[in-house]
């Protein structure tokens, strides 16, 4: 995995989110290592959590992005309302990615959403961790 280097010596901060009624959170304890090992501040808000508490922790801490993971199948619910609730409270400019299981014809919605990734099982780990490192770059200047 790519190391973050940035020149302003901040870390990238990343919340882990799992929105909604979703109990299986193995991928995102295995998440949160792996954007650690990459450098970053890593904030997981565990399960059950409802959007408008991913965005209200987001905001305190003032993370740069936030990685939904859902395999319940409502990210059609539950990811754009998270968009919607960072809007709401001036917060749209935190990055938002997402992952779980995604078909593949909800993804160019979620995209269209300001909502990228989207992985699904599998996906390399490195792969995760790059998208949201050159992301998070481009938008944030990080």
């Amino acid at each position: 995995m790519n190391m973050i280097e940035n020149t302003t010596g901040r870390k990238i901060r990343i919340l882990v989110g799992k929105p909604g009624l979703d109990c299986h959170d193995r991928a995102c304890v295995v998440l949160c290592q792996a954007f650690r090992d990459a450098g970053m501040e890593v904030i997981y808000t565990g399960p059950y959590q409802p959007p408008e508490r991913i965005a209200e922790t987001a905001i305190e801490e003032d993370v740069d992005v936030i990685a939904l993971s859902l395999l319940d199948g409502r990210h059609m619910t539950h990811f754009p309302r998270q968009m919607e609730v960072l809007k709401e409270r001036n917060a749209a400019d935190i990055c938002v990615v997402g992952g779980g299981r995604i078909p593949e014809k909800d993804k160019p919605l979620l995209e269209k959403m300001g909502i990228t990734g989207n992985y699904g099982a599998g996906t390399p780990l490195n792969v995760i961790v790059d998208h949201i490192i050159e992301r998070v770059k481009k938008e944030r200047g990080i």
